[in-house]
């Protein structure tokens, strides 16, 4: 029987441990590698390549994927107070599309406010 959604448990560490155990293999890996070559063995370019591809992998994901915070403020109106409003989204691309509609919610509607958004009013 195939594992599904509610049967399917899986371990998957995030955090800096997961990445640092992974980066001190790798660079366990290479050392081994290069230190215990025979002087007349050639080492291509594309080996040298991938391990820098491998390596500099963890710290461009880390840009791209880091949290962005967005805030929104509405000026009030007539009877109407001012609004602050705050949210964090993951990954830039994300946080400009969340800005994006959070400026036309806020155009169309007077509120930044929508059903699945991020963007909770603080006091």
């Amino acid at each position: 029987m195939p594992a599904t959604g509610e049967d399917f448990e899986h371990d998957v560490d995030g955090g800096r441990a997961g990445v640092a155990m992974i980066l001190s293999t790798l660079g366990l890996f290479y050392v081994a590698l290069f230190s215990w070559k025979p002087a007349d063995v050639h080492i291509p370019w594309w080996v040298m390549l991938a391990g820098l591809i491998v390596v500099g992998f963890f710290p461009v994901r880390w840009v791209l994927r880091r949290p962005w915070t967005i805030v929104a403020q509405t000026p009030g109106g007539y009877d109407l107070d001012p609004e602050h409003w705050v949210g964090v989204v993951r990954g830039l691309s994300k946080a400009r599309e969340e800005t994006k509609m959070v400026i036309r919610s806020i155009r169309m509607r007077a509120t930044p406010a929508y059903a699945d958004g991020p963007l909770q009013p603080v006091s």
